[in-house]
């Protein structure tokens, strides 16, 4: 049904709708902006940081549990963490939106609010520069982030050394315990998602710790500002806990040519639930042993020469299989 103040994408030009996308990104930083074929971005000491992320609906949300401020908060969020985790600040992104043409513009609308929200919140300074709009029958946000070091080197995640102190900063399982509720308490009996409206948000998420948990899934909040600190602070490695704090610190283990190990009473309450969650996009980091980690870094293992094992907890080898893999992982219904 077509209505005058809130009409379909369909309805609407390509020009239109991006106008009304432009009106909610605010100004640009960029020598040019929105509105030409490409933008012209200042490059502060002549390299760029650059990363992209792809949301799915389906594997990476779900509308009935995700508004579309939610959606553009966590496509802008999971970008800048990955800028954060190289040292580096976030200066600008790209969006491409392909949706459904029966898509109103008022969710379009709501989605470039959140984009905008996020990276005022989390990197004042980054603002959407441009992208593209296209139409598909699945809605999909891809969203390229670009960022600047400020004269530092990059922290990669191969330069982790034996003896380093292993610490992170952000949250460890909170966004998986809230896509566990989600599953639990707002799907029917055949597991299809049922809306999550304010009145069913707090009928039945009435703990604070269980609202709080839900809401990090919907709307991440990544310490971004950390990764640029933990530069500063030498930081011998680097990345972003997206897939789980297991699963990723293999990852930077294994590039690293290390062993990391892990103590359980360092991470919080649910060691388990820590190990195997993600999107909480904390920073995971090395640093060296004599480094200060107070201000936002807590530590929670140490680096060992490698072994057979890349991940140890308490000592022991980690084998349980978590984190989250596209591949292995959607189609066994996890997404």
């Amino acid at each position: 049904m077509t209505t005058r103040d809130d009409p379909t994408v369909g309805e609407l030009s390509e020009g239109a709708i991006l106008r009304r996308i432009l009106d909610r990104l605010g100004p640009s930083a960029a020598l040019v902006g929105p509105g030409d074929d490409a933008a012209v971005l200042t490059v502060p000491d002549g390299r760029v940081v650059a990363t992209t992320d792809t949301l799915v609906h389906g594997p990476d949300f779900r509308l009935a549990w995700s508004s579309a401020y939610d959606i553009g908060w966590k496509a802008a969020a999971v970008n800048l963490a990955d800028v954060a985790a190289m040292g580096a600040r976030p200066t600008a992104l790209l969006v491409a939106l392909a949706m459904p043409d029966d898509t109103r513009i008022s969710f379009v609308e709501a989605l470039a609010d959140g984009l905008r929200a996020a990276c005022d919140d989390l990197a004042p300074g980054c603002v959407v520069e441009g992208g593209d709009l296209t139409v598909s029958d699945t809605l999909t946000i891809a969203v390229t982030a670009l960022g600047t070091l400020d004269g530092r080197a990059p922290v990669l995640r191969s330069g982790a050394r034996p003896g380093d102190v292993v610490a992170i900063a952000g949250d460890m399982g909170v966004a998986a315990r809230g896509l566990e509720l989600l599953f639990a308490r707002f799907t029917d009996p055949d597991g299809t998602p049922n809306a999550l409206t304010p009145e069913t948000f707090v009928e039945r998420l009435v703990d604070s710790a269980d609202a709080a948990a839900v809401s990090r899934q919907l709307r991440p909040r990544p310490p971004i500002s950390m990764g640029a600190l933990a530069a500063d602070r030498g930081a011998t490695a680097m990345m972003d806990v997206s897939d789980g704090l297991a699963l990723d610190a293999t990852r930077l283990a294994d590039a690293s040519g290390v062993t990391i190990d892990l103590e359980a009473r360092w991470l919080g309450p649910d060691a388990a639930r820590a190990l195997a969650g993600g999107e909480d996009h904390a920073l995971l980091a090395t640093f060296p042993s004599e480094v200060d980690l107070t201000g936002g870094f807590m530590r929670i293992g140490r680096v060992r020469d490698r072994a057979d094992a890349a991940l140890l907890v308490d000592g022991a080898p980690y084998q349980e299989r978590s984190g989250w893999d596209p591949y292995r992982d959607w189609d066994a219904g996890r997404g």
